[in-house]
């Protein structure tokens, strides 16, 4: 998985669970772009101290995401929504459409039980 995107999607799942101060700066650094200087200065603390601070909620995620798999879990459910799509897709195409709908119905129960 792409950095970002990763660092993105912990944080949409588990940034809540972060306090509130860590919440600010890792935000002001993945979705504001602004540099570790400027989080300083907005923050009142060092570059260092901005950068231990990113690295530490990178860790805390992650440990998150280790023992809860939600990130996991819905790129599963959105893989499998994308295979039910094109399914559909195939079978409003299909001149026998027992096959597609088997495959959807399949796909369909996995993905409840995942849920």
């Amino acid at each position: 998985m792409d950095k970002i995107y990763e660092q993105t999607m912990l944080f949409d799942f588990y940034g809540e669970l972060l306090t509130e101060h860590q919440r600010r700066v890792y935000e002001d650094a993945l979705y504001n772009d602004l540099s570790l200087g400027e989080i300083a200065q907005e923050q009142g603390i060092s570059r260092q101290g901005v950068h231990d601070l990113i690295r530490r909620c990178d860790r805390i995620l992650q440990e998150y995401e280790s023992k809860l798999h939600l990130v996991e879990r819905f790129a599963k459910a959105r893989k499998t929504i994308a295979e039910i799509e094109r399914l559909t897709l195939a079978a409003g195409e299909a001149a026998d459409l027992q096959e597609p709908l088997q495959e959807i119905r399949k796909l369909s129960r996995k993905l409840l039980e995942e849920l």
